[in-house]
């Protein structure tokens, strides 16, 4: 695949951490580095991060995994962003200075102001033109909220003083020293502002939310130039060339560009996402429609969504807030010392339910305690609580795309854990395929960049992925399977009230 020798670097900015991983002309990872940041919970259900924090920390992991590569900036052929969806941040135009921490993806501060817009009548209208229902979730309420209690944001805003973005859009405007100021198509479609039938902001849904139309940034595909980095602020002229929210870079990463293939992320929440092709399917199931990562002069491409909030981040619970283990990986020695959880059920709703309940008020509930509970059993419990969500997701998704999903694609931080995967396998009935690199929404927004860039080439892009992938079967009878799923669908019912 190596077309030159330049390197790309990927911006993997997440939920918890920052990352930079450089790849070389073959498509390899080549360095890596990690930074975690703060999360800031103000209120229950209330998640914010510091904008300049975020900044700071990719800065710093950008000049780490250069140095552990051993090249500086100007070896960069090109850059690549993908970034936590939805979080939303406001910034001075004159000074780029955040008005308010970012509200996070996984903040319900706006739930009442959604139960509102769905009583007005609004819902149908905005998921035709979105393919989203309406949910505090997405964007357009929390900028809505910003301007609102954010004393003079609303009439800043007006004058054209505020900018919005999310987390793209604000990287980008502070490594081009407010040079760049756009966002992509992928995105945008998760701001409940866009259009995703005509590729622009609507119009109506900015008067309904109050958003003046100057505070947004421009959109173009994921796989475009959309500027260069400032050489005051980045140490030299690198074109950004690749941009998508992370669920689109992983679907793009794990090469499923066909129609029907689909894969799902294990990270701090848990993200299914099936390539529908040129077919924007309106789902009867709770799934969202979304806009695929797609590449400039390409036909753009659209893609069925099932958010689960709580994936990965139940382990972090099991972690810092419960101290039942150390580190993430113990997880796994736990769970298979036991043959089962012993009829107990995590339900992680923490912050309401995702799809396809989209219950903004369930919250978390374990099931089937007994004086015979270990924490070997609840530890096991969470981690099939993971799939068990996940399970749901693809059953919906099936029911929408009229198609049995008999090979799912994995990746994600906790897609490493075999107990995890061969459960998911077990209680999906499908094989879960786990490339040999797990890093696929990074790999994604590289070659998004590196392509555009004229670093990789096409057929050689569609051809990796295929050495040293591990296939988990399904091994378990329909009996046990439905018995288990009868139990977590109780435990679901309980935490929904």
């Amino acid at each position: 695949m190596k077309k030159n020798s330049k390197y790309v670097l990927a911006l993997d900015q997440g939920t918890t951490s920052s990352r930079a991983i450089v790849f070389d002309g073959s498509g390899a990872a080549k360095a890596k580095a990690q930074a975690e940041f703060g999360q800031i919970y103000p209120r229950e259900g209330w998640v914010e991060h510091d904008p300049l924090e975020i900044y700071s920390s990719q800065v710093g992991v950008i000049a780490e995994a250069l140095a552990r590569c051993g090249i500086v900036r100007q070896d960069l052929a090109a850059i690549g962003i993908t970034n936590q969806r939805e979080t939303t941040v406001v910034w001075e135009k004159a000074t780029g200075r955040p008005i308010h921490n970012a509200v996070v993806w996984q903040c319900r501060r706006t739930a009442e102001r959604c139960d509102e817009i769905r009583e007005s009548g609004y819902a149908d209208t905005i998921y035709k033109k979105t393919g989203l229902p309406v949910d505090a979730y997405f964007s357009a309420t929390k900028l809505e909220w910003i301007l609102n209690n954010v004393a003079g944001a609303r009439e800043r805003a007006m004058r054209g003083e505020l900018l919005f973005g999310t987390v793209d859009t604000f990287l980008m405007w502070k490594l081009s020293d407010g040079e760049i100021f756009a966002t992509d198509y992928t995105n945008a479609s998760r701001t409940m502002l866009f259009n995703i039938h005509t590729l622009d902001w609507d119009d109506e849904l900015l008067r309904l939310f109050g958003i003046p139309r100057q505070m947004l940034p421009k959109v173009q595909p994921s796989g475009s130039l959309f500027g260069y980095t400032d050489e005051t602020v980045f140490g030299a002229r690198v074109p950004i060339s690749g941009v998508a929210g992370d669920q689109q870079a992983a679907l793009f990463g794990q090469r499923c560009f066909e129609k029907g293939l689909c894969k799902n992320t294990f990270g701090t929440g848990c993200f299914l996402l099936m390539n529908t092709g040129s077919d924007a399917i309106q789902s009867k199931n709770g799934l969202i429609t979304t806009l695929a990562a797609t590449r400039e002069n390409a036909p753009v491409c659209y893609a069925l969504e099932g958010s689960v909030f709580v994936g990965g981040a139940v382990v972090q619970w099991l972690r810092d807030s419960m101290r039942m283990i150390r580190s993430a990986a113990e997880t796994e020695r736990y769970a298979t010392k036991v043959d089962d959880t012993l009829g107990v059920y995590i339900v992680p709703a923490f912050v309401g339910l995702g799809a396809p309940y989209w219950d903004a008020y369930a919250r978390g509930t374990v099931t089937g305690l007994t004086r015979g509970t270990t924490k070997e059993h609840f530890i096991r419990a969470a981690l099939e609580s993971i799939d068990y969500q996940v399970h749901d997701v693809l059953r919906a998704m099936e029911s929408d795309c009229g198609v049995c999903v008999s090979r799912l694609a994995v990746d994600g931080g906790a897609a490493a854990n075999d107990f995890l995967m061969q459960f998911m396998a077990d209680i999906s009935g499908a094989e879960v395929e786990r490339p040999a690199v797990v890093e696929t929404t990074a790999l994604g927004a590289a070659l998004l960049a590196g392509l555009t860039a004229g670093v990789y080439d096409e057929a050689a892009v569609c051809a990796l992925g295929g050495d040293g992938k591990t296939v988990f079967k399904p091994n378990m009878d329909e009996q046990k399977r439905n018995g288990l799923l009868d139990g977590w669908r109780d435990a679901v019912r309980r935490a929904r009230g």
